[in-house]
């Protein structure tokens, strides 16, 4: 059953791939292309253009949607293994139901928690000197955000002989809101947005990519939780 669902879990999230690489090359590539555009304008008078070696044309269409399945389908073979390690531990739980609970939960944790303390920002926005360090910075938010909803979990479980469901989940949250809030504070913040930058602007391109995300994980989600009911044969409504 496990490659049935490993294979379904890839389709998925190529298809949710598509759909947000869609919903971005609508809403987030027209910010981007004004940020690009800003960023020119402030250039230095009289330097030379380097030579583009891919195209924004190249990138907004071929680049983004090949980037985005290929993203897409490597997550969606790690949600199924997910998926497939759950279903029938968390009681009569539907498998679209869960699917869709672990996929919030993944946003949550993968997405919303890191751009909290290190939000996307387009081209114009940060330094060159700084890649590294806010690359580092981000993976590291994440990494703490993923040991975070690890150690909730089995907190979670740890108690489940002896607290009340609703508890239980009310501790575990916390838990993870505390190692959260203590790893974002020891980890560097970085506010390197120029002053003459438009504020609405970079809003809207936060909100587009953030958004991407939530449309990735939607879509990949509802449509493996409807295979993998037809995988373990769920009638139920």
């Amino acid at each position: 059953m496990m490659k049935t669902l490993l294979w379904r879990g890839m389709l998925a999230g190529l298809a949710g791939a598509f759909a947000a690489a869609t919903f971005a090359l609508l809403f987030a590539e027209p910010r981007i292309d004004a940020a690009i555009a800003l960023e020119s304008r402030h250039a230095m008078a009289g330097m030379v253009a380097e030579p583009e070696l891919v195209s924004r044309a190249v990138q907004k269409t071929w680049g983004l949607f090949t980037a985005m399945g290929l993203y897409g389908t490597a997550l969606g073979g790690l949600f199924a293994i997910v998926f497939g390690g759950l279903y029938g531990r968390v009681g009569q739980t539907a498998p679209r139901t869960l699917a869709l609970t672990l996929a919030i939960a993944a946003f949550v944790v993968v997405v919303l928690v890191p751009a909290i303390k290190y939000p996307p920002t387009p081209p114009a926005v940060g330094l060159h000197e700084t890649v590294r360090l806010r690359t580092g910075a981000w993976f590291a938010m994440l990494a703490l955000s993923i040991a975070a909803a690890v150690a909730a979990g089995r907190i979670h479980r740890a108690m489940a002989a002896r607290i009340a469901a609703t508890d239980r989940l009310m501790i575990a949250g916390g838990a993870y809101v505390a190692i959260v809030a203590a790893g974002q504070l020891l980890l560097p913040s970085i506010d390197e947005v120029p002053a003459d930058f438009p504020a609405t602007l970079l809003w809207q391109f936060r909100l587009a990519a953030i958004a991407t995300q939530a449309v990735f994980w939607l879509v990949a989600a509802d449509l493996f939780g409807r295979a993998a009911s037809r995988v373990v044969g769920w009638n139920r409504p």
